[in-house]
């Protein structure tokens, strides 16, 4: 067996340690109530980063851990609501949850962070996303159920199977209003999704 030169070798360490130095670090996954909330995901040909993730308790029941993904990371809620870019709010559940529950829960975020006139001419999406709901069904603890919002409207998903887009874009962010406006569904929650402490 040939052994390098001690000169060749403390060369080659160098070079080694140059390149690993200017690598990018590889971005680190989170993890939420036991859950692993990855750092990015692709959309569509698009690559989201993570912005934030937290914990969504009702009466110190754990119901889910919610993830949102953005192009760009943001710390401003307004900037987050009013973009056209991809951006993707996970839901993953921490136990059993019928549709109907979860359905009320999406319409009293709308309720409380919507004008009431505004409110009154998105009725007909929200109906249709109570239907969307309704096509879940029982939603199991583990499973996913992925909000995915453009320039033109949202798309519902549970566990990879897509139900259906509701293509309005007011009514995509009243939607996205409910984890991130003026009365969030959970003051601590918000401040997780937007990752301030």
């Amino acid at each position: 067996m040939r052994c390098i030169p001690g000169g060749r070798a403390t060369a080659l360490s160098l070079i080694l340690a140059a390149c690993l130095a200017g690598a990018p670090a590889l971005a680190a996954d989170m993890e939420v109530a036991g859950v692993r909330v990855p750092e990015q995901l692709s959309e569509g040909g698009h690559t989201l980063v993570l912005n934030g993730a937290g914990l969504r308790t009702k009466f110190v029941v754990k119901v889910y851990v919610a993830a949102l993904y953005a192009s760009a990371k943001s710390q401003d809620a307004a900037t987050l609501i009013n973009s056209n870019e991809p951006r993707r709010m996970r839901l993953q559940l921490l136990r059993d949850v019928d549709s109907k529950s979860l359905d009320a829960a999406l319409q009293d975020g709308l309720n409380d962070n919507t004008h009431k006139a505004e409110r009154a001419a998105l009725q007909v999406h929200a109906d249709r996303l109570s239907a969307l709901m309704a096509e879940i069904g029982s939603a199991r603890e583990g499973d996913v159920i992925d909000l995915d919002f453009d320039a033109r409207g949202v798309t519902v998903t549970d566990n990879g199977k897509q139900r259906g887009r509701i293509d309005d874009p007011a009514f995509a962010r009243a939607l996205l209003r409910v984890w991130l406006g003026d009365n969030p569904a959970q003051s601590s929650l918000k401040k997780a999704l937007l990752g301030t402490p």
